[in-house]
């Protein structure tokens, strides 16, 4: 089975389907590997790196199988072959116009971010791979742009007190951002509308934030949304909180629905001047009512980052952890190289969302 790696091209998209030690790796299990010539330079693999790692540099677009971090655009998507494989983020929930293309041509589509949140798919998990570094650049931002020192300081000058950090939603962004922040130095505070994550919080030595509210969880391990009469409690009851804490790092989110607004105007204003709030879910909207998608912006004082695509920023570990994401979901498909899909398989029904007809699962 040949395997193409496309070159990224959407704009800021610094990632890598492949990096060359998975690439090398599937080679020696069978596939043959295509890169396109200069697909890894942002992530800081070039091109010479694959060739080491004995994969060859060329078009991947003949490939059996096409692998990217991001949808393809539509000049890509005319690239595409009728029977061809397509794995990368594909965003179904939210852009069917996509979907509709890629079945269009014929191509057998594999969603990335529709991968089963089940043990045996823990491997391929890009999601969590990808929330992973974004929840920890969350922390490295608030302390860049909190005109504080985060740890406690011990100084000639006297003492520093250390940056109270608060994080809404306990998911892997959200521990992670926690765990981050706590080893920078911070006192740590965690809140998540499900409340059998507490644990989880307390277990990397943070605080329970108590706002009266709690919500089932859904599957896949998401929370549910809150019926707006437990919106309008959790606002009050974090409007009356927030303003304790130097730093708020939101990451609540929503499956295919615009992120829920948790943090209004008022609470902003209430926090002190120099507070920082730096939003996960702004690429879908954002958590916070103020908050500007892409932007960094200011009001009332308080900064509010809402950049995207943080994964991004931090292209090596991002890349290394997707490409060993995609590497689980290849051997998955074609076992020893081989193409074998089973439609009775929870994994592979669950992630492709286009088939070609005489292909589609029963």
């Amino acid at each position: 089975m040949r395997v193409g790696v496309a070159r990224e091209t959407a704009q800021g998209e610094r990632r890598v389907a492949l990096v060359p030690e998975t690439a090398g790796k599937l080679a020696a299990a069978g596939f043959e590997v295509v890169v396109e010539p200069g697909a890894g330079a942002a992530a800081s693999f070039p091109d010479d790196a694959y060739r080491e790692a004995g994969v060859t540099l060329g078009s991947p677009w003949d490939a059996d199988v096409v692998v990217k971090v991001r949808k393809p655009d539509e000049g890509e998507v005319a690239r595409l072959r009728d029977g061809q494989l397509l794995i990368a983020f594909l965003d179904p929930l939210a852009d069917r116009d996509g979907v509709e293309r890629l079945e269009a041509r014929g191509v057998v589509a594999f969603a990335m971010e529709s991968i089963p949140r089940i043990t045996r798919a823990q491997p391929m998990d890009a999601l969590s791979s990808q929330a992973t570094v974004g929840g920890y650049k969350s922390a490295l931002l608030a302390a860049e742009h909190l005109p504080r020192f985060f740890p406690m300081l011990m100084t000639a000058a006297g003492t520093v007190p250390p940056a109270k950090v608060l994080v809404i939603g306990a998911g892997v962004a959200g521990l992670q951002a926690l765990a981050t922040a706590r080893r920078l130095g911070a006192v740590v505070t965690g809140f998540d509308v499900r409340p059998v994550v507490r644990e989880q919080i307390e277990s990397l030595g943070a605080n329970w934030l108590d706002l009266g509210v709690s919500g089932a969880e859904a599957e896949g391990g998401y929370a549910r949304e809150l019926t707006p009469a437990e919106m309008q409690a959790q606002q009050e009851a974090l409007e009356a909180r927030i303003a304790e804490f130097d730093v708020v790092i939101t990451t609540a989110a929503v499956p295919g629905r615009a992120a829920p607004k948790i943090i209004p105007a008022s609470a902003v204003k209430a926090m002190r001047p120099g507070s920082v709030i730096v939003d996960l879910a702004a690429e879908t909207g954002g958590n916070c009512e103020l908050t500007a998608p892409g932007e960094i912006v200011e009001r009332d004082g308080v900064t509010l980052i809402g950049l995207t695509n943080l994964p991004s920023t931090m292209p090596y570990h991002a890349s290394m952890l997707y490409s060993r994401n995609v590497q689980a979901l290849l051997l998955h498909l074609a076992p020893g190289g081989q193409l074998s899909l089973d439609w009775s398989d929870e994994i592979t029904a669950g992630t492709c969302v286009t088939t070609k007809k005489e292909a589609a699962p029963a």
